[in-house]
């Protein structure tokens, strides 16, 4: 992020949102909404300010496994380093600007709308983690029933534990460990899809690293099967079974906390040479949940008029023969805004992304084929069944009748199906033209 935010000619609008996307490939028009940190960019990131602050809030990057002051920094390598005011947490006495020695408090200022003009644009939304519902295999009801990210953050350096694995509950170190794979995903009644296999890969990955850590802790993986697809992946998984990590192709039959403890006695059912339950006793367990779309996906999708899969991730044009690309010229898709990926694939969609648009800006016009639908407005009702079944948001009613954006238009032909008056026909292939090729046709029979 450092390297991006010294980049000439790249502009960083960091706790911002976009409100609004007019205009067309070249030419789109972006109104963004820039958030009032209430703190001018003459912070430098000191600490001074959130070091005197006596409210407290929620900890969004640690989990919410520690709290924060109501003034605060993203997180340690934020870009830009500036602080910044929870607004719903402060209680405005004022400390923080007696400690501002470069006074950066500002608690006047207001949101800010931008207006910038693009050629195109990039989709990269990211990923949320699943949330299971309360009480689904003891979460949020039971202390010690964590997700993988809540795990991440208290194996971090700079995480609240400062790296050490202690369970929530009472602060030591856990002598056993289960990890629940496919949690929400693979699932009729949650996620059917599977997360690209992700979710594996980051419980070998922590399954080794708390071994690091204390390699005398018991550590256990229930699972439906492994998928370790990816290059030198089933060698990490293999090497992690040799540190004397227990993989067990089980179903998760019960979870149930002892309440004096806090321990987790878990019910397993090895599906691999036995059927009989077994009773274990862990002191923490970790849930491997699925990747699911990113927050505020619904308005990003209102917003550039993009259509989602099943999943609920973006639809790409075509899946197989163009996954980058949308159905709108000039945006295209990038990392887990299309559905789950890895790293490395993440990375090579973005690469890919890059590409796509580099070879589109880079020349002088768009060029695109005038196989597009048109309208005879003195036929037109003005019925509006065209525009609400144009999948490219292509066809505006007008009081004069229905107008099309031949750019946006990709000459489906769905408008023309739809139309009870008979006024749109598409260009190169009026039905005429239809009459004459087959006269030409049956000339010859």
């Amino acid at each position: 992020m450092l390297q991006t935010a010294r980049t000439p000619g790249l502009n960083l609008h960091t706790y911002s949102e976009v409100e609004e996307v007019t205009g067309f490939v070249g030419n789109f028009e972006v109104k963004i909404r820039k958030k009032a940190r209430y703190v001018n960019n003459e912070c430098n990131g000191c600490g001074a300010c959130w070091e005197v602050c006596p409210a407290y809030g929620y900890n969004e990057f640690n989990e919410g496994l520690d709290p924060r002051r109501a003034i605060y920094a993203s997180f340690a390598q934020a870009v830009p380093m500036l602080a910044q005011i929870d607004m719903t947490q402060c209680i405005k006495c004022g400390l923080c600007i007696k400690a501002c020695e470069v006074d950066a408090i500002d608690f006047d200022q207001e949101d800010e709308l931008l207006e910038v003009k693009v050629g195109s644009i990039v989709v990269a939304t990211g990923w949320d983690e699943y949330e299971p519902e309360t009480g689904y295999l003891g979460y949020n009801v039971y202390p010690n029933v964590i997700t993988q990210l809540k795990l991440e953050r208290i194996l971090a350096p700079n995480g609240p534990t400062i790296g050490h694995l202690k369970r929530p509950s009472d602060g030591k170190e856990p002598k056993s460990v289960l990890f629940i794979q496919c949690v929400g995903s693979r699932d009729l009644t949650r996620k059917t899809y599977c997360s690209a296999g992700v979710c594996c890969m980051i419980s070998v990955k922590n399954t080794k690293l708390i071994k690091q850590h204390g390699p005398h802790i018991d550590v256990t993986v229930a699972y439906m099967d492994i998928r370790a697809a990816g290059k030198d992946y089933e060698e990490y998984f293999t090497a992690s079974r040799k540190e004397g990590i227990k993989y067990i192709r089980t179903n998760v039959s019960r979870l149930q906390e002892d309440p004096e403890t806090h321990n987790l006695k878990v019910a397993l059912q090895n599906t691999v040479g036995t059927t009989k339950l077994k009773e274990f006793e862990f002191d923490l367990v970790v849930l491997s949940s699925a990747m699911v779309p990113a927050k505020g996906i619904e308005k990003i999708a209102s917003i550039l008029k993009l259509e989602k899969s099943h999943d609920g991730f973006f639809k790409e044009f075509h899946s197989r023969l163009n996954p980058i690309d949308t159905k709108i010229p000039g945006i295209v898709l990038a990392g887990v805004s299309q559905g789950p990926k890895a790293i490395s694939d993440s990375i090579a969609s973005g690469r890919a992304a890059a590409s796509s648009l580099a070879r589109l800006m880079m020349k002088d016009k768009y060029r695109i084929l005038l196989i597009r639908a048109t309208v005879d407005n003195e036929k037109c009702a003005k019925c509006g069944l065209c525009q609400l079944n144009c999948p490219y948001d292509a066809i505006k009613v007008e009081p004069d009748g229905a107008e099309v954006n031949e750019i946006l238009c990709r000459g489906c032909g769905a408008c023309l199906a739809n139309c009870p008056s008979e006024a749109i026909t598409l260009r190169y292939y009026r039905e005429p033209q239809y009459e004459k090729q087959i006269d030409a046709i049956l000339e010859n029979i």
